[in-house]
């Protein structure tokens, strides 16, 4: 078949083009119109040859092939050929062999150009995606901002530029109002290929790792590894406690991070709508960590069982209610923020309890650790592994 049927090389050239511009094989689109072009063959000639088509990618010519294999005599002239005919095209070829006779069927030409029309534009569509997914894969775990498209009940539809952001209500902070138009940042949770293909992002605000995140943007020296973030508890909206540690004596981690008056920390309170945020020094010494994960609370005491990770807390009365928090929230925190289970005690309860021992004979441990420098609280699965 002559170029003139189908202007291939013009083809081709677009597609050496957009092997520059957008990274999609030139190869992958050829053997796809290659592999297209057999199949319309077969279907419009209703044939059921075992057919080759190639592309010359310098001439621009088609050329359609009918593989036969070579027989002796009376052959299937479908499939097979015979030995003196396979001659006429190979004269090496030997009976088993198998040859490939060009066919010059009428009026292919049309149908091989709107099947290479067909073929570029769905695999460049094809190619795109892929590019695209991977682009956004290699994003997981990062931020992304993007143009608020859509809201309704169940969830937030985001421009990310090349594609569409999701964010399900159970991403969201329940105390934010998202509007169309609105320019957010949040957490890319994982990338997936939507029931068209086309990759779906989803994405976080209510995750702890977004705080992580935020951390490692606002914060130089973690972001370079002077400063390493152990641990994040959060109830998104309302508070998160992020316990941070440095090898280098010389480095404050609390101090760095909070900023002098308070800036760093602040740009990541104003991304979060006003979120409170407990920065927290991160210790080996259970009993100190635990003891400074209760923040704003003062301890007065932990007494720790390290085989059970459960910990003791003793409090000054008035600071019983702020280590628990309102509806819990401080105990909880702290709990996953440690990953151990916390009871905190007043100082009035842990004496009469105390009292109560001592009146039943038993032997109450009194070596609960004093950190100078409400219920049992579970530490759950920490949200900051999710």
């Amino acid at each position: 078949m002559k170029k003139t049927d189908i202007d291939v090389k013009e083809l081709i050239s677009a597609m050496e083009e957009l092997e520059k511009e957008r990274g999609i094989s030139k190869e992958y689109l050829l053997e796809s119109l290659e592999a297209a072009l057999v199949s319309a063959y077969k279907r419009d000639f209703e044939a059921d040859d075992n057919v080759k088509v190639t592309i010359d990618q310098k001439t621009g010519e088609i050329h359609i092939y009918s593989i036969k294999t070579v027989v002796k005599e009376y052959p299937d002239p479908i499939l097979e050929i015979s030995q003196e005919d396979a001659k006429k095209v190979n004269k090496k070829a030997k009976l088993g062999d198998t040859v490939e006779v060009e066919i010059k069927p009428k009026n292919f030409g049309r149908i091989a150009a709107q099947t290479a029309k067909q073929v570029v534009v769905q695999k460049i569509r094809e190619a795109e995606r892929t590019i695209v997914f991977n682009q956004y894969n290699d994003k997981k775990g990062e931020i992304v901002t993007g143009i608020v498209q859509k809201v309704d009940d169940k969830l937030v539809v985001l421009d990310l530029g090349k594609l569409e952001g999701v964010m399900p209500k159970k991403e969201q902070i329940a105390t934010e109002e998202y509007s169309v138009n609105d320019k957010i940042r949040a957490y890319v949770l994982s990338v997936e290929k939507g029931a068209k293909g086309a990759p779906q992002v989803i994405v976080s605000r209510s995750h702890p790792d977004f705080v992580r995140k935020l951390f490692e943007f606002e914060i130089p020296e973690i972001y370079e590894g002077l400063i390493e973030i152990k641990s994040v508890s959060r109830d998104a909206g309302s508070r998160s406690k992020v316990a941070v540690y440095s090898k280098d004596p010389n480095i404050d981690p609390v101090g760095s991070c909070v900023g002098q008056k308070g800036v760093r920390i602040q740009n990541i309170i104003n991304e979060l709508h006003g979120e409170k945020i407990d920065v927290i020094e991160w210790s080996e010494d259970p009993a100190q960590f635990i003891a400074a994960a209760l923040l704003p609370a003062q301890v007065l005491a932990v007494d720790v069982k390290e085989e059970e990770k459960f910990a003791q807390i003793i409090v000054p009365d008035d600071q019983l209610s702020l280590a628990i928090g309102k509806s819990g929230q401080n105990a909880r925190l702290a709990a996953k923020l440690t990953n151990w289970k916390i009871d905190i005690k007043s100082e009035s309860q842990f004496r009469e309890m105390l009292m109560a021992a001592q009146n039943e004979g038993e032997d109450y441990d009194e070596d609960a650790e004093d950190v100078e420098d409400v219920e049992d609280v579970e530490p759950e699965d920490n949200e900051d592994e999710e």
